[in-house]
């Protein structure tokens, strides 16, 4: 009988629960379909608003790179336990020359991600632990030799 009880209530829950999936998106919606309105030497910064928006991020030294991020991010199944995974990660480089036409275009895809190379580089940090500690103990010095005049 308590076998009985215990399936139904697995039963129920289990059917209770929402079968549609949870999705969460980050950035441009749709950047695949709308990177293909954006034409190299014919699109210029206006279109580029238009179609896409505004960018996501630019270029740190340099104004005419444009950046638009698109990153879904929905549930596994049930078996699964829920667990979230990344679904979709586009990312749309567009760089304008001095004029504000498309010179550039570059779009990544969660596939293409893998193919970037990374240095393995190593820089070393030239400031050591002694010196931090010798300069902090000076301008403590320095403080106290001020706050004495």
């Amino acid at each position: 009988m308590t076998k009985k009880i215990i399936l139904l209530l697995t039963l129920i829950f289990l059917t209770s629960c929402n079968q549609n999936k949870v999705i969460k998106t980050h950035g441009i919606s749709y950047l695949e379909k709308r990177e293909k309105l954006i034409i190299i030497n014919k699109t210029n910064k206006n279109d580029a608003i238009q179609y896409l928006g505004q960018p996501s991020t630019r270029g740190m030294t340099n104004n005419n790179l444009w950046i638009y991020i698109e990153r879904t991010i929905t549930r596994k199944s049930m078996l699964k336990l829920g667990k979230n995974y990344v679904s979709k990660n586009n990312v749309l480089v567009l760089e304008f020359d001095k004029y504000g036409v498309v010179k550039n275009k570059d779009f990544y895809d969660k596939n293409k991600m893998g193919d970037i190379k990374f240095t393995a580089a190593i820089t070393e940090n030239e400031i050591k632990k002694e010196n931090f500690v010798r300069s902090f103990l000076s301008s403590v010095r320095q403080k106290m030799k001020n706050s004495k005049k």
